[in-house]
């Protein structure tokens, strides 16, 4: 190992005196940004009550909307107001018009039930010794009114005792067959036992027992709650949740159960079809050779309509509209490059030396694209009313101003010595634009150009939420129920799948007028 000597020293330190002296600041440039941007995060997370945000958020709920997405739920409700046990499902059920799921189990026997007994005559009770009865022992004053108490004071307790038989309707019971308890039975061993006045909940190996008092319209916990219950006050209904199987509200008067399942429930068929809840192999075999379900059709003709017009799912529709969507990118993207074209010599000023032609176009240019194609979707919904030509048409302006500025910078940093070379053979100024300046950027143009294609693609579904028609309007539609949230995955993905192929697409024919590999 070599000693560099104390004067070699000194002489590197002459020649590298940037190194050996260099500013405080600079010295502790590094440790000093990591302060800041320490510093910066604390007042960010300060400012936006993100702590205050992540504490109060509600993760149950966004846990079951992810679930949503990939899985669905049925809700049958087990009411037992009465004494005896119903269960009811959904006008719209998953599970058809009359569904008899293997995962619940009923009980029958005998049950008491609360009854109404029925009202006595009023007209006969009147003739029994009411005030209003001629047979009465109430008086008539001289002004033609009853006195309100007769001779011997019999009036007023006759008159008490007939309104309360007459409108207060007396509680009777009575004993017929019925459902005395349900069991709801999901996965991992959890399971709920219903009855009319209990209520039993399984899970973990923890058993939940709730008291129903439906005199006094109270639920109440017999112990301590598990952690995966929740009572948010005294007699309140009970929140018990179950992980992805689903969860159950205890009610004084009902049970609303939701009980999930991996996947999307009718995704091909609706209820209403005939080939509804048969297999592949079933469906293959009625389509290709079963007996016709319609005299007028073939088999395989109404399983296309069937999967076509599915009225959960409305495939349809949905291919419509991203048809829609992709036709609005499209067509948008077109039109604001023949506009932004010829556009962009003008605007350019080593191609046309008029500055007050260069800055008025790049000022409207400018307008154009500092206005969001949001904005403009808006602004063409209210012209043109919701559909295809008020997406198109935000897309057009928004494009046509962005091409336009692209367009001219681009020509303005051309190479000036190929439309030298043509220019000096003669050629017109029209041919110097064409042989000179346009083999240079078209290739640009058309990249660009493509790129935006693929991207307002994404832009057209986000347009057609407010209005501006195709698939970006049926997603909307789809998300404020607050319910479909499987419809929301199935769009989206199919956004997905085409952006994929029109973002390959693009980066192919990119690769190609680039001259890149």
């Amino acid at each position: 190992m070599t000693t560099l000597a104390a004067a070699q020293i000194d002489d590197i330190e002459r020649r590298h005196p940037d190194v050996f002296h260099q500013p405080l600041v600079k010295r502790f440039a590094a440790p000093l940004g990591m302060i800041c941007l320490a510093l910066y995060t604390i007042y960010v997370w300060w400012f936006f009550s993100i702590g205050t945000v992540v504490a109060n958020g509600n993760w149950n709920l966004a846990g079951n909307y992810l679930a949503d997405w990939v899985s669905y739920e049925v809700r049958p409700d087990i009411e037992y107001e009465s004494g005896d046990i119903e269960i009811k499902f959904p006008r719209f059920s998953p599970l058809g018009d009359d569904p008899h799921p293997d995962w619940i189990e009923t009980r029958t026997g005998s049950v008491t039930v609360a009854a109404d007994a029925p009202r006595n005559d009023p007209s006969k009770a009147a003739s029994d010794g009411s005030f209003m009865s001629p047979a009465s022992s109430a008086t008539r004053t001289g002004d033609g009114e009853f006195s309100d108490m007769s001779s011997n004071s019999s009036a007023t307790s006759t008159e008490i005792a007939v309104k309360k038989n007459v409108f207060e309707p007396q509680s009777v019971t009575e004993t017929r067959n019925g459902i005395t308890s349900a069991i709801v039975m999901y996965r991992g061993g959890t399971r709920l036992e219903v009855a009319a006045d209990e209520v039993s909940v399984t899970r973990g190996g923890e058993t939940l027992v709730l008291r129903i008092d439906r005199t006094n319209e109270n639920v109440t916990p017999q112990g301590e709650l598990p952690r995966w219950a929740v009572q948010k006050g005294e007699g309140l209904k009970v929140f018990t949740y179950f992980g992805f199987a689903g969860r159950a509200e205890v009610k004084w008067n009902e049970v609303k159960v939701y009980r999930r399942f991996l996947g999307w429930e009718n995704f091909w068929f609706d209820t209403n079809s005939p080939f509804w809840g048969k297999s592949s192999p079933q469906v293959v075999a009625l389509a290709l050779s079963g007996e016709r379900v319609d005299l007028d059709r073939a088999n395989i003709a109404v399983m296309w309509d069937n999967i076509v017009n599915n009225a959960e799912w409305q495939h349809g529709d949905v291919w419509i509209k991203l048809l829609q969507t992709i036709v609005m990118a499209f067509v948008g993207t077109l039109f604001a490059v023949l506009i932004a074209f010829p556009l962009s010599f003008v605007a350019a000023r080593n191609v046309t030396p008029n500055r007050f032609l260069n800055q008025v176009l790049k000022r409207v240019f400018d307008f154009l694209r500092s206005v969001d194609m949001l904005i403009w979707a808006l602004f063409f919904t209210r012209a043109f009313g919701p559909g295809p030509l008020a997406g198109i048409s935000a897309i057009f302006f928004t494009d046509a101003g962005t091409f336009g500025k692209l367009y001219s910078e681009t020509l303005e940093n051309i190479d000036d010595k190929q439309r030298e070379g043509v220019r000096s053979v003669g050629a017109s100024p029209a041919a110097v634009q064409r042989f000179g300046v346009v083999p240079q950027v078209l290739p640009v143009f058309i990249s660009q150009a493509l790129y935006f294609w693929e991207s307002n693609t994404r832009s057209a579904t986000i347009i057609g939420a407010v209005g501006a028609g195709g698939i970006g309007l049926k997603l909307w539609e789809a998300m404020r129920t607050n319910a479909d949230w499987e419809n929301v995955a199935y769009m989206v993905s199919l956004i997905l799948v085409v952006v994929f192929v029109f973002d390959n697409i693009s980066n192919a024919l990119r690769s190609r007028l680039t001259g890149d590999t």
